[in-house]
């Protein structure tokens, strides 16, 4: 009989009905009605071509065919609990490998990450840099990513999709915003673009503090950036297109693990 095709839900029936020897206590512990472990046991009788039970005056008993493989049923039941129970550890697991750009790490997630791992001790962290590492090269658990949206993932967005400006002077271009302006569409430093690029948001960011100009930045890693007492305000808040998010494909989405970590990253 191919492994495919072993008829669990019959076996499962039969492994009760034979503890019990009773279809009614049977059917009492698997939610079912007597008819429904009756209607099983016949259709299992006929599968493999034996009897498994005889009434009597006295009740059910099992016959010798069925006595023959119980034991090895029960083991066998046994090692699917002990295959569920491995799987389900890693759920359990104490250990996240995250995926976040390096500007909201430092102002945003590894305070945060800070205050989780005083309240869960047992914690440990495999942090990885960038918002584009693949999931499954990377094996991670979870990542920030500045965007639109999750995608094709499974996420929760970490605010709204809002940028400030911070500092004052020339402006400061990054990928997110490579032509600032008023309407962010054209470049207000002339033909060849702002006087000021640099890669990324914290670049961005830390010229911005620094003197250099001024920037448009999202709103999260601005407040980050205050609350570590590094920039003292910002402007008021714009919309935009791409926020950060959280974002993890949905079998580990589905994790306890995960989801009680998103909680607190998300609470508040």
């Amino acid at each position: 009989m191919k492994r495919t095709h072993l008829p669990l839900n019959a076996l499962r029936v039969f492994d009760a009905a034979a503890r019990h020897l009773s279809f009614t206590r049977a059917a009492d512990e698997l939610a079912v009605t007597p008819a429904a472990v009756g209607q099983q046991i016949r259709a299992l009788e006929d599968l493999l071509g034996v009897v498994l039970f005889r009434r009597t005056t006295k009740g059910l008993e099992l016959t010798d065919e069925a006595h023959s493989g119980l034991s090895a049923l029960r083991a066998g039941f046994l090692q699917f609990e002990d295959a569920v129970q491995a799987m389900q550890a890693g759920q359990s697991s104490h250990v996240y490998t995250i995926a976040a750009p390096r500007d909201i790490f430092a102002a945003w997630l590894a305070p945060r990450m800070a205050a989780y791992r005083a309240a869960n001790p047992d914690v440990r962290l495999v942090l990885v840099d960038g918002d584009a590492t693949d999931f499954a090269e990377a094996n991670l658990d979870l990542a920030i990513r500045l965007t639109e949206g999750p995608g094709d993932l499974e996420g929760v967005a970490l605010g709204d999709p809002l940028w400030v400006e911070v500092g004052s002077g020339p402006w400061i271009a990054w990928s997110g915003d490579p032509r600032p302006g008023e309407d962010g569409d054209t470049a207000s430093e002339g033909d060849d673009g702002p006087l000021i690029q640099v890669g990324d948001a914290g670049q961005a960011i830390s010229a911005a503090a620094a003197g250099m100009g001024r920037a448009r930045v999202p709103l999260l890693l601005a407040q980050g950036w205050r609350d570590l007492g590094r920039i003292v305000e910002f402007g008021t808040p714009q919309p935009c297109r791409r926020g950060y998010w959280l974002v993890a494909p949905l079998p580990q989405w589905r994790q306890k693990k995960i989801k009680a970590l998103v909680a607190h990253l998300t609470a508040g």
